[in-house]
């Protein structure tokens, strides 16, 4: 699984492969011109401090001499660079050069960093598309199985996670070790003996980094878990704020929020303490041994014998500077390991399957006719459970009304859901004109639909952006028409902003029979054949119900309507009748043939229409 991961993410950033390799490159050039600046820097401290004819004449001497080490020759020409006939032009020289070097030094750190930025943030984006996209592919079922919180958490914080690890992390782990064998490579040229002491410190270092970061990984997956549970209570609570008002549970809440952030912080607080030893433990071991290292050196250098003090100069810069990447490296294992454990939550939701998908040549238009059928249909949401339907045969022919009735977990919305297939049977088909609707575009049949739940879903948009939901280039005049028929008109042209007022969260700015009634706007517009209408009128008051009821009369006017009810008042003059017990047809016919059998239907009008 590790193996995979990063596999995938390595195919995720080689698509950017220009701007890496232009990264890269600078990359190298600010690595080459930052070691030349440490060994310049080196060369200023001893033009400061030495006898100035005594470096001309060991420039002479190099000159002359046939057998220079690598040692000799880096100073050779590093002296033929800067070496001018006074002290004072010699220090000018260098300083001039010090300076172009660190310009240059901090251009290519630009280009370096800004090439690596524009990966970073398309790739973010490109991961944040892919999710969004995949999550409208996938089937109502998997909605049902996970919380909003966690999934707006996965796209959020887990793609941000993934952005440092693929593009930042990656090329440091690249680009550090250059600097780090760049460095160790010069001091072995200086002294191999010292040297040999020096790297004592990257084995070390090495495996204290790499036990850290497996303990870190355990821990961000823990968090990335909790950060989700985070997100899903604040989205939980600020959608159902009214509820929560109305019960006084706000102390409630707050403590079971409270909790999980307290657990957050624990975990978040060991993981960092976790990432945080790895650089201050690599640090103290390499001042250890630097110190070391000077009191060795420097015991050469006072007895004259082996080091010089230009070389033992250079020696403890270079060796210090290469403590830097190694500490940036010690950060970047652990940030890897965070990114990768997010990343395996990204890819698992990327990975899922839709339960339902177009076949292959999938029908991609069609117009309805005659009926929509069931036929021997059964239905289960899970394996090892009792059907939730069983045996369902009926049809819904052309231009007709047909209503389910029944108690509560009857299986009437699961019966509609089947309809645009939500849901696909357990076995049995759902037939449109005689054709099994899984052999129709998923699009294509839920375009001939038009649906009206109890639940009525509205967006954070205006009126007029809610009513003509989908459909580009509608005419205001056609949205008003929709208003008025929908018995909607009445109240918008109330409103401050009319049709350009903005509803809020679900039409929270709305009482429900308004929002029905721009459900009911919304679905005229589209225009269906044919209308799924799921207790579209249960939960409103009486006036309410009897605007949204008119609205609904009108909607249904010339169509094909499979109605979902609770009150039996609204479905009495339905062509047919439908009462579903315990997911089974029990009953069929019009209202009076049902009033007048004194079954289960009968008893259910009396004892409403007794009340």
């Amino acid at each position: 699984m590790e193996n995979s991961i990063y596999k995938r993410l390595f195919k995720l950033v080689i698509k950017y492969w220009p701007y890496l390799v232009v990264s890269t490159l600078t990359a190298f050039i600010y690595v080459a011109l930052n070691s030349m600046s440490v060994w310049l820097t080196a060369s200023l401290i001893n033009n400061i401090l030495s006898d100035f004819d005594k470096l001309v004449n060991e420039q002479t001497q190099f000159a002359s001499s046939s057998l220079l080490t690598l040692n000799e020759k880096l100073k050779y020409w590093t002296n033929g660079l800067i070496l001018r006939e006074t002290a004072k032009e010699t220090l000018q020289v260098l300083c001039i050069i010090i300076l172009i070097i660190f310009l240059l030094k901090n251009v290519f750190l630009y280009l370096k960093n800004i090439t690596l930025t524009i990966v970073q943030f398309r790739l973010i984006t490109e991961l944040r598309n892919k999710l969004y996209i995949h999550f409208h592919k996938l089937s109502l079922s998997f909605f049902n199985q996970h919380k909003s919180g966690e999934l707006t958490s996965i796209i959020v914080n887990d793609v941000e996670n993934m952005r440092r690890t693929l593009t930042t992390s990656f090329q440091r782990l690249f680009v550090e070790p250059i600097s780090i064998i760049t460095f160790t490579g010069l001091l072995f040229i200086i002294s191999w003996q010292l040297a040999s002491i020096s790297v004592i410190i990257i084995p070390i270092a090495g495996f204290i980094i790499i036990n850290i970061s497996r303990s870190i990984r355990r821990k961000s997956r823990r968090t990335a878990v909790k950060i989700a549970g985070i997100t899903n209570i604040i989205t939980e609570t600020l959608t159902s704020m009214r509820v929560v008002k109305a019960f006084a549970m706000e102390d409630y809440e707050v403590g079971k929020f409270l909790r999980q952030t307290s657990n957050y912080y624990k975990l978040i607080f060991h993981r960092t303490r976790l990432a945080s030893l790895a650089s201050p433990i690599t640090e103290i071991m390499g001042v250890i041994i630097g110190v070391a290292l000077l009191w060795i050196g420097g015991l050469e250098v006072l007895s004259g014998q082996g080091l010089t003090s230009e070389d033992f100069i250079r020696f403890i810069l270079i060796m210090f500077s290469a403590l830097q990447p190694i500490r940036v490296l010690s950060n970047v294992l652990a940030e890897i390991q965070v990114g990768a454990a997010s990343a395996e939550r990204v890819f698992g939701i990327l990975d899922i399957e839709p339960s339902i998908m177009d076949e292959v040549n999938a029908i991609e238009e069609i117009s309805f006719h005659n009926e929509v059928a069931f036929d021997h249909v059964f239905f289960q949401y899970n394996d090892g459970e009792e059907h939730v339907l069983q045996n369902i045969s009926f049809s819904l022919d052309k231009g007709t009304v047909v209503a389910l009735v029944g108690s509560s977990g009857a299986g009437k919305s699961t019966v509609a859901d089947l309809i645009p297939r939500f849901f696909e049977p357990t076995s049995g088909v759902v037939l449109l004109d005689g054709i099994d609707i899984r052999k129709i575009k998923i699009k294509t049949l839920r375009q001939i639909m038009g649906i009206v739940t109890q639940e009525t879903i509205l967006f954070n948009d205006t009126i007029a952006g809610n009513i003509a939901y989908g459909q580009d280039d509608i005419s205001i005049e056609r949205i008003l028409s929709a208003a008025e028929t929908a018995n909607a008109l009445e109240f918008i042209e109330r409103l401050p902003k009319k049709f350009d007022t903005v509803i809020g969260d679900k039409g929270v700015r709305l009482s429900g029979g308004q929002r029905q009634r721009l459900a009911i706007a919304r679905a005229l517009l589209k225009n269906p054949p044919i209308l799924i209408l799921d207790e579209a009128t249960s939960s409103l008051d009486a006036e309410s119900e009897k605007l949204v009821q008119q609205a609904i009369e009108k909607l249904m006017v010339d169509r094909t309507v499979l109605v979902i009810a609770h009150r039996l008042s609204t479905v009495v003059n339905a062509d047919k009748i439908i009462v579903l017990k315990t997911g089974q047809i029990i009953e069929m016919g019009t209202h009076d043939q049902l009033v007048a059998s004194e079954g289960v239907y009968r008893s259910l009008y009396k004892v409403q229409f007794s009340r």
